[in-house]
């Protein structure tokens, strides 16, 4: 593809004809129904996108922009905060970087993982809670991802906060960090983009890190993301780690390839966490699939399937997944 408008046409041929023009809250579809339901405390995406209007293409393959004034589009869902360390931030370049973050401050969404220069890249968005506290989200990427190691921050470059490796110095040097933001009440997710687009395989050095950030560097909760489809889901030491979300909102309708992992197919992840020590209380997660660019409520086969992934791959990581009748999945674990 050489234009999006060849993805519009692929998704209409699967789905039918898409409106035109839409008004900014179209994609969320059905998702904005249950966001008002559940009312979450803060709501966190990871944007695998610029929003710019640069044109220093960076020869890398595939690469994404999304123009500036569609930034309604996560006004319309009150998004709270936006992570940039991934591997299509810096699609158009250091340009295509700047005017994404000023972009979402203008709007008054918080980034994370990416900035002017290493110092900025590596503070954490800092959303607050009623009735006191915050939540801290600390976003990295790894090469794992296909992020370039020069799209690393330096103290007089732009960039994402890049993990090196998954290493304990690693862990070390997050939990520096940590340490010397969070407070009592606070709550710190590591929001981490690695691994690759497919395959549900976790290895031991991911798990491993994944633990070390919750044992040693304070993180409360592990928000995993890259891989197009959900992956398995664990609670360690009470607290919960999301090795890969899936995608939610793609314009991937309509093209072959990867259908055994039914990357249409997405999940809303509600968390409730108990903000004196970030356990995990409850883990209750939204089906959906993607339909002419909009997020629609699974059916109930799509939605069985989905649940009978997360029961398979959970497994060995001590972890179930219930369907249950109003058509969430429950996630449970040994307590």
């Amino acid at each position: 593809m050489r234009s999006a408008l060849g993805y519009v046409e692929l998704a209409e041929r699967s789905h039918g004809s898409i409106p035109r023009p839409v008004d900014p809250a179209y994609i969320w579809g059905d998702a904005l129904e249950e966001l008002e339901r559940e009312r979450p405390a803060a709501r966190i995406v990871n944007l695998e996108t610029a929003v710019t209007r640069s044109d220093d293409w960076q020869d890398k393959g595939i690469n994404y922009r999304m123009h500036p004034k569609n930034a309604l589009c996560l006004s319309a869902a009150r998004i709270d905060c936006c992570v940039l360390a991934n591997n299509h931030v810096l699609d158009w370049g250091a340009a295509g970087l700047t005017e994404t973050l000023a972009t979402l401050g203008k709007a008054g969404i918080k980034a994370a993982g990416a900035g002017a220069n290493r110092v900025e890249a590596r503070v954490p968005a800092k959303l607050s809670l009623e009735p006191g506290g915050r939540v801290l989200v600390f976003a990295l990427a790894a090469a794992s991802s296909g992020v370039p190691r020069h799209w690393a921050a330096e103290a007089d470059r732009p960039g994402v906060d890049f993990l090196e490796d998954l290493s304990e110095n690693t862990i070390a040097r997050i939990a520096d960090a940590v340490r010397g933001t969070k407070q009592p009440g606070d709550i710190a997710i590591a929001s981490l983009h690695w691994g690759g687009n497919w395959g549900y395989r976790i290895s031991e050095t991911e798990r491993r890190f994944a633990h070390g950030l919750i044992d040693s560097a304070g993180v409360d909760l592990v928000h995993g993301h890259s891989s197009h489809h959900a992956k398995g889901i664990e609670v360690h030491a009470g607290k919960l780690i999301l090795y890969g979300c899936g995608d939610f909102i793609n314009d991937y309708e309509g093209i072959g390839g990867h259908e055994a992992y039914r990357g249409d197919l997405g999940l809303m992840h509600f968390p409730t966490v108990e903000t004196d020590n970030g356990r995990l209380v409850r883990l209750e997660l939204v089906p959906t699939q993607m339909k002419r660019f909009r997020v629609e409520r699974a059916g109930p086969a799509d939605s069985s399937a989905l649940c009978a992934v997360l029961e398979r791959e959970g497994r060995q990581l001590g972890t179930r997944a219930k369907l249950r009748s109003n058509g969430r999945i429950e996630v449970l674990w040994a307590q």
